[in-house]
């Protein structure tokens, strides 16, 4: 079983920047893909960046260039730099785990485990 927590949620300025983390269970979470999910109001659960146990690293394709998702497996955390921030932005962030990395790693229905989300609000 794993568990994750999220934390560094909060509320910023537009242009303002945030990091986010998720810390694992455990050193199982190094064998895991892990991602990062965002769900604005009113509106569904959407993928922001994975990254994969073997080092791959990919984003939602509108938030190249503006989020960061790194690990790091000696703290069994996961994190999310987001730059440039925009009232777009202002969403639930929520971290997740997968046992087998296999199937598309944008759809949250190939997570198995979940955070319990962070609230990120941006304003102008």
């Amino acid at each position: 079983q794993v568990q994750l927590v999220e934390s560094g949620g909060g509320r910023v300025q537009v242009g303002g920047s945030l990091k986010l983390s998720c810390e694992g269970s455990g050193p199982s979470v190094a064998t895991k893909g892990m991602a990062w999910f965002r769900q604005p109001p009113g509106k569904e659960r959407e993928f922001v960046a994975v990254s994969t146990s073997t080092g791959g690293r990919y984003y939602a394709d509108s938030l190249k260039g503006r989020f960061v998702v790194s690990r790091d497996n000696s703290k069994y955390t996961l994190y999310l730099q987001m730059n440039s921030l925009k009232p777009d932005d202002t969403a639930v962030y929520f971290c997740a785990a997968r046992e087998a990395e296999y199937g598309d790693y944008s759809r949250a229905h190939n997570y198995g485990y979940w955070g319990q989300g962070t609230q990120v609000t941006v304003s102008s």
